[in-house]
């Protein structure tokens, strides 16, 4: 027993440190802040958003950032460039992307109104990721897209983040930066003197206060110019969840880690009080931009104002804000011929996030040379055709108890209206002659309708449930593909 509690207890700290958090109900706290407050009630009505991962790393076609750091992850493997097998070397030629980066074909206008036909709200980019290279033009730093050694510099659109909120602004988007906490680029992270032995700080902060407080400021210094230079920013959506402040309980050193490594395989990294000031660098964040959104990915506190399950959707209602970010063909960065996922599968999974009371950020990874693949635009085109039908179910709606049974999910409006989604099966395209809804039951002499379809709907009582008889005239030319939404004016339950 006491080997199982022990087991249970590095898997929980292996998991904490991943940039995915364990998602459990008591994991999050309420923010109090009444402008924050407002605009979370708002955000949570916008249902779908955009997440871009996109940098120097596309050219590569390669994991974003992650083959930088020395750990022993399948996904992490150094495969592109001329010397895979020297760390250091690769690290040099990775660095150097940035002197070929050159997206002339970079036209943001284009997928604003894309991912704005599709349905979307909000938009989340990445300003910078781990490997420190800043798509804005940074004053603490270099190694930036609008540095002289990048070619794209020269460009009138070269400040890249700028450019892409102005342009979704434009389409009446919420913008969202994505930064990265850690910093692998930059000394006062990875010291030179030490090479870097996993993903986190590869000093001890504590024994070197003046080098650590250097990154501090550096990080504080780069997120509040964003959020005064770069216009009205909505959310602050931080990545890299390890560095944060940590209880002595929760700290282990290398050699620590490397045992528990050799005893259970669970640890693959060590644990470090990695304190940047979340709370001041919020307040100093707020008077900026008064309702910010903050979102300290997995890292439990006041300042994860929502929770973001990645690459899943959990299996119930969730009782806090939360977004399942998701990516839609390859991986989260630049994949060459990405298979993105099929407009049933997206359609249906922003579905059943919605009834779950969730958003969707579906991310689409932009290519080296500055364009979406054909696959990113079919998939929101098919968006785009079902949400021109049956938006009215999933803007601003709130969760229907028990948000699902068999083959149908449910949502409500404020105003008490109610839809059930009858999702299809694959391939089906034809609408079955009756569509039963178990759990609910409307009024009566309360309308029925299908979204798309003028008409009104013969419907009848079944035990707590209710029937509805589908005309034989659209059974065969359904107003959409596939999920198709019955509308009820008031339920009795």
């Amino acid at each position: 027993m006491k080997k199982y509690i022990l087991l249970s207890f590095f898997l929980g700290i292996y998991l904490n440190n991943f940039s995915q958090a364990v998602y459990e109900d008591e994991r999050y706290v309420p923010e109090t802040n009444p402008l924050v407050l407002k605009k979370l009630d708002q955000w949570q009505d916008l249902k779908f958003g955009l997440l871009m991962h996109w940098g120097t790393y596309s050219q590569w076609g390669i994991v974003e950032s992650w083959s930088l750091c020395p750990e022993e992850y399948g996904w992490c493997e150094r495969k592109a460039g001329s010397n895979p097998e020297d760390y250091f070397k690769y690290k040099k030629e990775y660095e150097d992307l940035k002197k070929t980066f050159n997206p002339v074909k970079f036209n943001p206008d284009k997928w604003a109104a894309a991912a704005q036909k599709a349905g979307m709200k909000y938009v989340v980019f990445t300003t910078k990721h781990h490997d420190g290279f800043s798509m804005f033009d940074s004053k603490y730093t270099d190694y930036k897209i609008t540095s002289d050694e990048c070619p794209f510099s020269s460009h009138p659109r070269s400040n890249i983040t700028k450019e892409i909120f102005d342009a979704f602004r434009k389409k009446d988007f919420w913008a969202g930066a994505y930064f990265s906490k850690p910093d692998w680029h930059m000394p006062y992270y990875w010291d030179k003197k030490y090479p870097p032995k996993d993903r986190n700080v590869n000093y001890e902060p504590e024994a070197n206060p003046e080098t650590w407080n250097k990154y501090v400021e550096f990080t504080h210094n780069q997120i509040l110019e964003l959020l005064t230079d770069y216009g009205k920013v909505d959310i602050l959506w931080l990545d890299g969840g390890w560095v944060a402040k940590k209880p002595k309980s929760q700290i282990t050193s290398w050699y620590d880690a490397q045992i528990k490594n050799a005893e259970n395989g669970y640890l693959k990294h060590r644990s470090v009080n990695q304190d940047i000031r979340m709370d001041e660098l919020v307040e100093k964040a707020r008077k900026k931009q008064p309702d910010l959104i903050v979102v300290d990915r997995a890292v439990h506190g006041k300042n994860q104002n929502y929770l973001t399950p990645e690459n899943r959707v959990p299996e119930k209602e969730l009782p806090y804000p939360w977004e399942s970010c998701v990516i839609s063909g390859g991986g989260w960065s630049h994949t060459k011929d990405a298979k993105y996922m099929s407009g049933r599968e997206g359609v249906q999974m922003l579905i059943d996030i919605v009834s779950k009371g969730g958003n969707l950020l579906l991310n689409i990874a932009p290519t080296p040379e500055g364009e979406w693949q054909d696959g990113a635009y079919d998939l929101l085109e098919e968006y785009a055709a079902w949400m021109g039908v049956n938006q009215e179910a999933i803007y601003n709606s709130e969760v229907l108890a028990p948000y699902k049974e068999k083959n149908i999910c449910m949502t409500r409006q404020k105003d008490g209206q109610s839809y059930f989604f009858y999702l299809a099966d694959e391939g089906q395209t034809t609408m079955p002659s009756k569509i039963s809804i178990a759990s609910h039951q409307p009024k009566k002499g309360s309308k029925v309708t299908l979204l798309g379809y003028e008409k009104p709907l013969q419907w009848k009582n079944s035990a707590q449930g209710f029937e509805v008889i589908i005309p034989e005239a659209i059974r065969n030319n359904p107003p959409c593909k596939y999920a198709w939404t019955i509308k009820a004016e008031e339920l009795v339950n």
